[in-house]
């Protein structure tokens, strides 16, 4: 199960449900291996709604990575994801949402 209050989000892949977490680490392999901008420009891409299937893929395999999971960004890229295209498209979106996101408690 999931904690979104720790900025995890799930995605089920191949039937198997993971937990997703954009850590610092993870948010720093992502910035590398973006093809444009940074990660504000991915975050404004995802707001206007011009992300690419590019973006979705590098964010889940950060947030897998981020998550301890060993399935690689190729393993991903021809897995069933369960909810197909737009389930990893929003889960890709929660996962920066739950990332930039100050808690209220704080």
């Amino acid at each position: 199960m999931v904690n979104p209050q720790a900025g995890e989000a799930e995605l089920i892949v191949n039937g198997t449900p993971y937990a997703l977490k954009l850590t610092l680490g993870a948010l720093a392999g992502l910035e590398d291996s973006l093809e444009e901008g940074t990660l504000v420009d991915l975050v404004q891409r995802f707001e206007q709604g011009r992300f690419s299937a590019r973006d979705v893929l590098a964010l889940l395999a950060a947030g897998l990575q981020g998550g301890g999971h060993e399935l690689s960004r190729e393993a991903l890229a021809s897995a069933a994801i369960t909810g197909g295209p737009m389930q990893a498209a929003k889960v890709a979106a929660d996962l920066l949402v739950r990332s930039f996101t100050v808690p209220d408690s704080l």
